[in-house]
């Protein structure tokens, strides 16, 4: 945490009128006992801080293994390959490690540094869900403004048109992203998802030219013109529409 809160001091305070291409960025992952915040615990996160001008060999990264005092779920173990006896051993304690966690977020998002997340309101909200759960500072007590987030999966839903799936994994090969590990890693994705943005900004200028001041309305308003369209084909299925928002 030290080497990255020492990085975000260097970093520059980025403005409203930054645009999306060159932005700095706070890249966030977590690995968790299973897909319920609020219910469900984080055992793993990373925080990259990617510098555009200088890219991937000059990340700061930060990583973290908690112990969730509680057991993680089969399907969650399966996917993550974190069992309850390693994380009792090795992971640290949630109070602790969780306060590192929010308090870089925070840090980076008072200097105008976006948090990176893909498909972001999951990772957020189970980070939400923890700081609830130990009784230690909401996120959003802690920033000068609004949380500020990139979420590559809404925005190449909304340029892209693309058939097939949006996994991380789907998505990094559309865009001929080279990972650096395996997959539900949660650094290897966090550095795929950070990578995401520069081929994004190369082939659809339009996004690059988004500024963080313009950001999460923009993606608001293109995650409510996905939702249109997959509940109407949710409907004509007879199945329930969605009701979820994008950080409404």
């Amino acid at each position: 945490m030290t080497e990255l809160l020492t990085a975000l001091d260097t970093a520059p305070h980025q403005t409203a009128d930054q645009t999306l291409a060159d932005s700095w960025l706070l890249g966030f992952d977590t690995e968790t006992t299973g897909i319920a915040p609020g219910r469900d615990a984080i055992c793993s996160a990373t925080l990259v801080l990617r510098d555009p001008a200088r890219g991937y060999e000059a990340d700061v990264v930060g990583e973290w293994l908690i112990n969730p005092h509680q057991p993680i779920a089969p399907a969650a173990s399966r996917v993550n390959g974190f069992t309850d006896a390693f994380l009792q051993e090795h992971g640290g304690e949630p109070t602790e490690l969780l306060e590192q966690i929010a308090n870089v977020i925070a840090t980076a998002q008072n200097h105008g540094i976006p948090l990176l997340a893909y498909n972001a309101p999951f990772d957020v909200h189970m980070l939400e869900g923890d700081l609830a759960r130990w009784g230690l500072t909401p996120l959003n007590d802690r920033l000068h403004g609004e949380l500020t987030v990139v979420d590559p999966l809404v925005i190449d839903r909304e340029i892209s048109h693309r058939k097939g799936k949006r996994t991380l994994t789907d998505t990094t090969f559309y865009y001929g992203v080279e990972p650096h590990g395996d997959f539900h890693d949660a650094t290897a994705d966090t550095i795929a998802a950070v990578d995401l943005i520069a081929p994004i900004t190369r082939l659809y200028p339009q996004t690059g030219r988004i500024t963080l001041g313009e950001l999460m309305d923009w993606q608001r308003d293109a995650y409510r013109r996905w939702q249109d369209s997959f509940n109407q084909w949710l409907t004509s299925k007879g199945r329930t529409p969605s009701t979820d928002s994008w950080f409404a």
